[in-house]
């Protein structure tokens, strides 16, 4: 039997592993240590299972794979940034960050083989989207980030933001199980509410979020607060206007009670002046809320440049005289194009500029 006619184990729940141990004539409690080597161990070879018998491992690997991710290649940059090529099973590529700061380890892990809705200002948006992650691919990253910060720094990862290649909510399944794998007690047991997931805003699965009842942080790339602005740099707003984005976000939080964070690049004379910061702070008032205001970082493709200093800081004022908690973000790894909309697979990468 190849590979490519194996069962994915990890694509099995606990029940369903069960019931293949069983047809093996395996005791249940088998299944169970097998599937605390995979989730709790983060075993990626059945040669790896010391508790379990030559017979049984050998039974495994005959009739089961583990799609295991690896490292391509890790870039170093001069702030400690630490950015990742991985190649997946079936030799597509993504990129995942460590991002290292005194306070926290950060992982920034991608959703998606590239992505399907085009933001002007992100390198991503300028690949095709190839296929969706699987819970145990975007699982792996972690898992692998989580070693690199424990080998480089001597810490382990503190914080998980789904803010890397893809659109996390256009791959809602697979990225919820994967925060249960990782969040869960026999998983990598890390808690919730270190864990962001960001979108470009899809109204509906906002909404579904909040009928989930997710515990992990929620994100949204605004980046305008007006539809016309919006609509220029983010196609996604044509069909995902900022009524419709406020009447989801209004919902999840009736739902959740989990304030969100909007991420807003200001970028020279585009969004960057006070008409802008009036129309966020508008828009705040929706639902609890913190603004991340993010450096722009400069891609190949678009012509887009950062605000000056003096604008992002008087910017940033009068947010907070308005009330609202604002953050200015400093970004990390720009000398190996690892920053926030740096990310891209260099030879998949559409060149087209704007």
């Amino acid at each position: 039997m190849t590979s490519k006619d194996k069962i994915d184990i990890r694509s099995l729940s606990a029940e369903a592993l069960t019931n293949h141990f069983t047809q093996f004539g395996e005791k249940g409690y088998r299944a169970k240590q097998v599937y605390e080597w995979l989730w709790q161990k983060s075993c990626v070879s059945f040669d790896e299972m010391s508790n379990i018998s030559k017979e049984l491992r050998k039974k495994l690997d005959d009739t089961f794979v583990i799609n295991a991710v690896k490292i391509s290649n890790s870039q170093f940059s001069s702030d400690k940034t630490i950015k990742n090529s991985f190649v997946l099973h079936d030799d597509h590529l993504i990129e995942g960050v460590l991002i290292p700061t005194p306070e926290r380890m950060t992982a920034c892990v991608s959703s998606q083989v590239g992505c399907s809705l085009t933001c002007k200002f992100c390198a991503t948006g300028y690949m095709e989207r190839k296929r969706n992650l699987n819970p145990d691919e975007i699982y792996d990253q972690v898992v692998l980030i989580d070693k690199q910060a424990r080998e480089n720094y001597g810490l382990p990862l503190s914080n998980i933001v789904y803010m890397g290649m893809g659109e996390p909510l256009l791959n809602y399944a697979n990225v919820l199980k994967s925060v249960e794998r990782i969040t869960a007690e026999d998983g990598l047991n890390m808690a919730a509410k270190r864990i962001t997931v960001s979108t470009a805003g899809i109204a509906k699965m906002i909404k579904k979020l909040g009928d989930d009842k997710v515990k992990f942080n929620l994100a949204l790339s605004l980046h305008a607060a007006n539809d016309e602005k919006r609509n220029t740099i983010m196609p996604i707003n044509e069909q995902n206007s900022l009524k419709a984005l406020a009447e989801a976000l209004k919902y999840y939080f009736a739902k959740t009670k989990n304030p969100v964070t909007y991420e807003y690049i200001v970028f020279n004379n585009f969004n960057d002046e006070l008409q802008d910061a009036m129309e966020l702070a508008k828009f705040c008032k929706h639902v609890p809320c913190k603004v991340n205001i993010i450096e722009y970082n400069p891609i190949s493709f678009a012509s887009f440049l950062n605000a000056g200093e003096d604008k992002i800081e008087a910017f940033a004022e009068y947010l907070r005289s308005q009330g609202v908690i604002t953050v200015i973000r400093r970004s990390r790894g720009k000398d190996i194009d690892a920053a926030c909309g740096q990310l891209a697979i260099k030879e998949e990468a559409k060149s087209e500029s704007i």
